[in-house]
């Protein structure tokens, strides 16, 4: 037998071997007590289960253990807040006194039980309140509020009348309101509004200077009068260059036609009437002219120019610079390279607007009757931001980006974990703003220690500007 078929066999029988051994574990262990047990007449064959579609098959023994089935997650799921129908609506009065009418509507089929609040700026107090409210100063703010507890009923409307004093007569009072639930953190709605005096006296209106005092009119004025000398100058020295050229050129030939009749007859002299030059039938040879130096300017005219130039360029760019660092704002954030859009500041109950966002902040409070103290520490501080997407694409936005400023300087993130815990389980960081939603919520900012914030700076992305809210 050649080897090659030997050796064939062998790789055969060691196939064989391997498939027996593997088929082993899959055999039922009662099947050698099968054999060893007397035959048993065989039972009635039992009815075949037909798989039906959708039904799961039955599991074919193998052996090896199952795999237990997957089993869902019990874990509690993100609580939604149903929000009621609630809406508020605010508008100035048109009394001689800052004063404000506030709506609040129920248009749903149930009584919900409100907490309305009105914040008043800062130094201001409130002289009329009707409906049964009451004006507080929370804890940690230098302004004060106007607080009322309502029950609305279904398909009702609940007006209330405001009205403020303020020590600068005249001048425009911004006067935000939210409805909350009976906890007073979870906004349902807010509203804002501006009362203008009837006594607001205009914009002061800037008066141009004259012409002849602004500073771009004299430095052109001073360069033209510049160029009109030197171009006075340059014409008169071309104009006696000229000149002294035309009297030399005169003279020379005057004189050669003296010389040549001058002489006298037999003189013998060249030049005087000699018998050779008096014959002379060809004419002579002309003289030529002796060459005239090109006269320069002086130096004192070319010194002068040059010094005047220089001074109205130095002024020139002298006032461009003033002018420039004059207009610079150092409260601002850039608004060139990687910054996008420009920085706005307002006051509480303001619509800032930036490249992709409005905001408006209408309540800012701090202390442990606010929220529940965080539990690494610190003061937890509750701002009610309304946050309008005016582009026409859904975007994102990121608590870190979210600011809180104190008095020295410091800064400190939005809390992402109290901000989801005072939205009831809800991440507002995680879903984009849809375009053109608008969506109030809650943002809550950890203090580390007892000062509160004097600003908030919001954004929309990295390198937007964002806008900031002074806070009283």
């Amino acid at each position: 037998m050649p080897a090659s078929r030997r050796h064939h066999k062998a790789l055969a029988v060691f196939v064989n071997c391997l498939g027996v051994i593997a088929a082993v574990p899959a055999l039922s262990p009662a099947t050698p007590r099968a054999a060893e047990t007397p035959a048993r007449p065989a039972p009635p064959p039992a009815a075949v289960p037909v798989a039906l579609p959708g039904a799961g098959a039955t599991p074919i023994p193998t052996g090896v253990p199952a795999v237990p089935p997957a089993v869902p997650t019990t874990g509690p799921a993100p609580v939604r807040p149903s929000m009621p129908p609630v809406s508020v609506a605010v508008g100035a009065a048109g009394t001689p006194a800052p004063g404000y009418r506030i709506e609040v509507r129920n248009a749903g089929t149930a009584p919900v039980d409100t907490m309305v609040r009105q914040e008043l700026p800062s130094g201001s107090r409130a002289t009329t309140v009707t409906g049964g409210g009451r004006t507080t100063r929370p804890a940690g703010s230098s302004a004060g509020e106007v607080t009322w507890r309502l029950r609305l009923p279904a398909k009702s409307t609940t007006t209330l009348h405001t009205a403020l004093s303020v020590p600068g007569p005249g001048r425009s009072v911004t006067a935000p309101t939210c409805v909350y639930g009976t906890d007073g953190t979870r906004p349902y709605d807010c509203a804002t509004a501006t009362w203008v005096g009837a006594a607001t006296a205009p914009a002061a209106q800037v008066t141009a200077a004259p012409a002849w005092r602004r500073p771009p009119v004299l430095l052109a004025a001073f360069t033209a009068l510049l160029v009109v000398t030197a171009g006075v100058l340059w014409w008169a020295l071309w104009r006696r260059r000229r000149r002294t050229a035309a009297t030399a050129g005169t003279g020379l030939s005057g004189g050669g036609a003296m010389s040549a009749g001058a002489g006298a007859p037999g003189s013998g002299v060249p030049g005087q009437g000699s018998p050779a030059e008096r014959g002379t039938v060809y004419p002579r040879t002309a003289v030529p002219a002796p060459a005239s130096r090109r006269r320069r300017p002086p130096v004192w005219l070319v010194v002068g120019v040059a010094a005047a130039v220089l001074a109205g360029v130095v002024g020139a760019a002298a006032w461009s610079a003033t002018q420039r660092v004059a207009a610079m704002d150092t409260t601002k954030q850039p608004t060139s390279g990687a910054w996008v859009g420009s920085s706005v500041t307002g006051a509480l109950g303001q619509p800032l607007r930036e490249t992709a966002f409005e905001f408006t902040v209408y309540r800012v409070s701090c202390g442990a009757d606010v929220l529940p103290a965080a539990p690494g520490g610190g003061r937890p501080c509750l701002a009610t931001v309304g946050v309008r997407n005016v582009t026409n694409e859904d975007q994102t936005w990121h608590g870190q980006l979210q600011r809180a400023y104190l008095p020295s300087g410091n800064w400190v993130a939005a809390d992402e974990d109290a901000t989801r815990v005072a939205n009831l389980g809800r991440d507002v960081f995680s879903q984009p703003v849809a375009a053109g939603r608008r969506v109030l919520l809650p943002l809550v900012f950890t203090m580390r220690g007892d000062e509160p914030p004097k600003r908030l700076e919001l954004r929309s992305g990295v390198f937007s500007a964002g806008v900031r809210v002074d806070v009283p």
